[in-house]
C-alpha cells in the first residue's frame, strides 16, 4: 500500500520543488512544520494541518494568498495523501499592519517568532478608534517593528481598558491569534490581577459569580443583572489597610468587559480610583489601581507551559505606601 502510494505521487500530483526566490519571498513569514505518524497515514496534508497543526479553514483560504505548504521540502496540494515519516512544513506570508509609527515605550517580557507579550503602561489606549486614531500601544509596536526591521500584523490576544496595566498578549500570525483565542474561551489561560479596593474585605478568599451586560445598549458601563453572560471571578486577600482599603489578587475565570471593576464595585467594594464605577481620588491615585501580573498559558506552537509576569507599576507600590501610612 505504502509503496502504491508512493508512486501514485509521481503519476498524479503536479509537484515542484519550492524555488528560492519562492522561499525569500515567504521567509518573514511563520513557518510550522509536523512529522506525520502511523496514526495519520490514509490521511491528507489539509488534514494534517486542521487536526495536528491546529491551522482554521479561514487560515487555509488566506494561506492561498501567498502561503507555502511542502511535504518533506516539495511544494503540495492540500488533497495530496501522506505517509509515516513525511515533514509537512506551513510557511504563512508575511503580513504588516498600516498604522502611523510612534515612539511609545514598548516594554517586551517574553517574545519568540510566534507571539509578543508586553508590559502595557496605564493610561495608553490598545488600538486605534476613532477617538484615539493615535497614540496607541499598535502605534508603539509599529515603531518597534521598523526598529527591529521585522513586522507583523498586530493581533490582541487580550486587551486591557487605557487606565489598566499589565500583560497584553499580541499574537504575530493569525494561526497563533485562533490558538490562544480558543485557549483563552476554554480557560486554559490562567489570568491573575492586583487590584487595591475599598472597603476591608472580611473574607480570606472567595467567588463572585455574577452575570454581566449592559443595562442599556448605549451605556458604557456594565453590570450585574439576570440577563447578562456568566462571569466568574475568584479573589484572596494579599493585604487589609486600617485606612479601609484592601489588596485583593483576581483570578479571571470568564474575560468579560470590565469584568472585575464591575463585580467589585457590587459587592461594595469599588477599585480606588475608578471614575466609572466608584470615584475619582487624584489625591491617592490618578487611575483605577488594576494591574494585570500574571499568565500561564500553553505556548500556541510548541505546546509549552509558560508563566509570565509583570512586576507593580510604581504608581501602586505609591499608592500602597499610602495606605500604610494612613
Amino acid at each position: 500500500m505504502t509503496q502504491d502510494k508512493t508512486l501514485e505521487r509521481t503519476l498524479t500530483e503536479s509537484i515542484r520543488v519550492v524555488t528560492e526566490k519562492e522561499a525569500t519571498a515567504a521567509a518573514n513569514g511563520s513557518r510550522f512544520s509536523y512529522v506525520v505518524t502511523e496514526e495519520d497515514v490514509d490521511m491528507t496534508v489539509k488534514w494534517i494541518l486542521k487536526k495536528r497543526m491546529g491551522f482554521s479553514s479561514r487560515l487555509l483560504t488566506n494561506m492561498k494568498r501567498g502561503g507555502i505548504v511542502t511535504r518533506n521540502g516539495v511544494e503540495v496540494r492540500l488533497f495530496a495523501d501522506v505517509l509515516a515519516g513525511d515533514l509537512i512544513e506551513a510557511v504563512l506570508p508575511e503580513e504588516r499592519s498600516n498604522f502611523i509609527p510612534e515612539d511609545i515605550p514598548i516594554e517586551a517580557v517574553y517574545e519568540d517568532d510566534d507571539m509578543l507579550i508586553i508590559n502595557k503602561q496605564p493610561w495608553v489606549v490598545v488600538h486605534p478608534t476613532m477617538g484615539h486614531p493615535t497614540g496607541t500601544i499598535t502605534n508603539g509596536l509599529m515603531k518597534r517593528m521598523d526598529d527591529m526591521g521585522r513586522h507583523f500584523k498586530v493581533r490582541f490576544v487580550n486587551r486591557l481598558d487605557r487606565d489598566t496595566s499589565g500583560l497584553l498578549i499580541v499574537a504575530k500570525n493569525s494561526h497563533c491569534q485562533d490558538t490562544l483565542s480558543k485557549h483563552m474561551k476554554s480557560d486554559d489561560v490562567e489570568k491573575r490581577y492586583y487590584a487595591v479596593v475599598h472597603g476591608v474585605i472580611a473574607e480570606d478568599s472567595g467567588t463572585i459569580n455574577l452575570p454581566i451586560d449592559r443595562a442599556h445598549p448605549d451605556d458604557i458601563r456594565r453590570c450585574v443583572i439576570e440577563t447578562g453572560y456568566p462571569s466568574i471571578t475568584h479573589f484572596n486577600v494579599v493585604e487589609r489597610f486600617d485606612a479601609g482599603f484592601t489588596m485583593v489578587e483576581l483570578r479571571l475565570e470568564t474575560g468579560r468587559t470590565h469584568q472585575i471593576r464591575v463585580h467589585m464595585s457590587h459587592m461594595g467594594h469599588p477599585l480606588v480610583g475608578d471614575s466609572l464605577y466608584g470615584q475619582e481620588e487624584p489625591e491617592l491615585i490618578e487611575r483605577q489601581a488594576l494591574h494585570s501580573y500574571y499568565l500561564k498559558f500553553r505556548h500556541p506552537v510548541t505546546e509549552e507551559e509558560k508563566e509570565v509576569k509583570a512586576g507593580l507599576p510604581e504608581d501602586i507600590k505609591a499608592l500602597i505606601e499610602k495606605l500604610r501610612a494612613m
